[in-house]
Parts: C-alpha cells; structure tokens; sequence
C-alpha cells in the first residue's frame, strides 16, 4: 500500500540526489496518488494557455503560465501563485515535460512555498527517437484523468 510518507519520502530522495532547490521531484503517478492522500495538495499546470486549450487539461489544476504564449516570462507568475495557492499547501508543478515545471518549483520555494515539488515527465513526457511526445513518459502516457481544452 502506497502511503503518503512514501511518496513524499521518495520524492525527497529525488531532490536530494538531483541537488534540487524545493522539496521533491514526483513521477506522474506519484503525483496522482498525493492529491488523493493529501488533503488541500494542488497541481499547478505552468504551461501556455494555448496548450491547455489545444494539448489537453489535468481536471482541477491550477493553471498560471509561466511563459506567456508570446515566449516572454510571466512577470505577473509569484503575485498570481500567492492568489491562488496557500503557502502552507502542498503544491506540484507541471509542464510539457518539466522543464518550466522545475523553474516554477524552485520560484515557488525560494518565495517560501516549503511544499513545493515538480512533476518529472510533465504533460507530455520527452520526445521519442521519431520526435514525437506522449509515448515517452508523462501524465497522459501513464494513463492519468486528463480531459481535452
């Protein structure tokens, strides 16, 4: 039986072997297992709003763009998480494939979200050998709910 210190456990592994700057690094599945274990646990998806609306949604999420659809840095990103989440919940980030996820986490930790974790593998997960995303990884490849824009 998955339990909650497990993962959170695991996830801290992570970011102690990876030397990461927030609390944890979660597979998707785990992710998937907290926001049920945990009460109050978000996800927020960092991703444009044009992937949202055209790639596909996690039910719930939060969403706040950490790239605005123009390529250019959200400015408005810390203001808009604070608005939204709770600095005491336990927060996930997303993305396509957890790079910008990984930015948002460790913004997110160093403005004193304690519970701060990144999704590994994002959205989409990594490209395969024939550049093609979704068979590699990711929160739509594990299987998890996910619903189109």
């Amino acid at each position: 039986m998955t339990t909650l210190g497990h993962i959170l456990g695991l996830a801290r592994e992570r970011a102690q072997q990876l030397q990461l700057p927030y609390a944890g690094a979660l597979t998707p599945a785990e992710a998937w297992e907290l926001l049920k274990l945990a009460p109050g646990a978000r996800i927020v998806d960092v991703r444009t709003s044009a992937e949202w609306q055209w790639v596909g949604q996690v039910p719930d999420a939060v969403q706040i763009e950490w790239n605005l659809s123009n390529g250019q840095r959200n400015a408005d990103f810390l203001a808009q998480l604070k608005h939204q989440v709770d600095p005491e919940a336990l927060v996930m980030f997303l993305c396509r494939s957890g790079g910008r996820s990984h930015g948002a986490a460790t913004t997110a930790a160093a403005s004193g979200y304690g519970n701060a974790y990144n999704i590994l593998e994002g959205f989409e997960g990594d490209l395969d050998a024939n550049g093609h995303r979704n068979t590699v990884g990711g929160w739509r490849k594990a299987g998890l709910p996910w619903r189109q824009g």
